[in-house]
């Protein structure tokens, strides 16, 4: 049963993802040109998603928390599904630039609301599921699969839109989301049925989540991986594409590369983290591969910026991806861990955060570039990334907790 679980966590976070990233890929390589909007209004409206998002990340944890990861999850994948089909259906019915500006930044809004609660709902299923000493890894696959999906846009979405135009792609990407959010919806629970209703370590909920140090330092360091992230995500493909001026079909293989560089770097990082937390502990395990893969990313990335070769460009990039995608499995962790029995909002603080710096990137890239070039705009991820690190030197994922967790009794069976 965790095995089937895990795996629909996979799909949908592939497909809640691969939604996400269409959109800027149609703006790309189809909108932008056939309505005349600028780099920058396409920026406010990628940055709708993300303000929606972010600001409903925290209600979401709530909702987690009362009502259960299943019917979180199941919220998501029919939101994702409703929006998408709605930006399809906006196609084919609108012809003013201005008019689909406005529609498109109204669905996603939408969009961002109903999506908010995915990854803590995720990490959330994860701790019920999967025993403590794999946590890291699995929660690393769930996000190397978010990658999938995203790195799987440039070429999986732009194929579509050769076929079938942008406003059939969106159409197609809506009716397999739904049969996927169908399949969530038959099959999925919020924990196995032998479980107890909740493990906690005594004293877990005694201080609320967000008046912990440990769980606001790692708030601000997801914000910053968020910032990091989102600037690859929405605007990569122009670069390539527009910026170094390499054309349709470069662009999609240098935006795709660096993507799938991070979804490895994922999955190899969560495995990494399990191991370091069984070797040195959970607060030195964790510690040591965050700072050390964060700040590599933060060199990377620079590297990048100064190369002159589309080769070596994308090798960096990739390999700055890769080191930042290697922390994700200790912050979800972390996450929950300082959340205790408020396990949905406290890594739903968290990803308020990481989305509060995301947001910023889609519109502030664009903006420092256009006064100081693209290498500016860029390199400000570098020390943003590089600070994010730091602040891992103060975080206890065992922050108010006793050295012996004490387990919740388990569920009666029944007579």
């Amino acid at each position: 049963m965790s095995g089937r679980i895990v795996g629909l966590l996979l799909v949908h976070a592939a497909l809640v993802h691969f939604n996400r990233i269409s959109l800027p890929v149609a703006g790309s390589e189809r909108l932008m040109a056939q309505f005349g909007i600028s780099e920058q209004v396409m920026g406010a409206v990628y940055s709708a998603y993300l303000v929606a998002y972010t600001i409903l990340m925290t209600p979401g944890g709530w909702f987690i928390d009362r009502y259960g990861s299943r019917r979180s999850i199941l919220i998501v994948g029919i939101g994702s599904a409703v929006c998408v089909g709605l930006t399809g259906l906006a196609g084919l019915s609108i012809t003013s630039g201005a008019t689909l500006v406005a529609v498109l930044i109204g669905v996603r809004l939408l969009m961002g609301v109903t999506n908010a609660p995915f990854h803590p709902s995720a990490a959330q299923t994860v701790s019920r599921w999967i025993p403590a000493p794999r946590r890291a890894w699995v929660n690393g696959l769930v996000n190397a699969a978010a990658l999938v999906g995203i790195s799987s846009t440039f070429y999986v979405f732009g194929f579509l839109m050769d076929l079938f135009g942008w406003p059939g792609a969106f159409l197609l990407a809506a009716v397999v989301t739904g049969l996927a959010t169908a399949a969530w919806g038959r099959c999925a629970a919020d924990r196995p049925s032998e479980a107890p209703a909740r493990t906690v370590s005594k004293g877990a909920d005694d201080v609320p989540p967000w008046r912990k140090r440990s769980l606001v330092l790692l708030t601000i360091s997801y914000a910053a991986v968020g910032y990091f992230q989102y600037l690859f995500f929405y605007w990569m493909q122009h670069y390539f594409n527009t910026v170094l001026g390499l054309g349709k079909s470069s662009g999609r293989l240098y935006a795709t590369i660096p993507t799938i560089a991070m979804a490895v770097g994922m999955a190899a990082g969560g495995r990494l983290t399990d191991w370091a937390q069984s070797r040195w502990g959970g607060r030195r395990g964790r510690t040591g591969v965050t700072v050390i893969a964060m700040t590599a990313s933060a060199a990377f990335l620079g590297a990048g910026i100064v190369c002159r070769e589309p080769a070596w460009i994308v090798t960096c990039f990739s390999l700055a991806l890769a080191f930042l995608g290697a922390c994700e499995g200790a912050f979800w962790t972390t996450a929950i861990d300082l959340g205790g029995r408020q396990g949905g909002l406290s890594a739903a603080i968290v990803n308020t955060g990481g989305n509060a710096g995301g947001a910023l990137a889609p519109y502030l890239t664009p903006l420092i570039s256009h006064h100081f070039g693209w290498p500016a705009g860029i390199g400000v991820a570098c020390v943003v990334c590089f600070l994010g690190a730091v602040n891992w030197l103060w975080i206890d994922p065992d922050e108010g907790r006793p050295s012996e967790p004490i387990e919740a009794a388990p569920a009666k069976a029944p007579a």
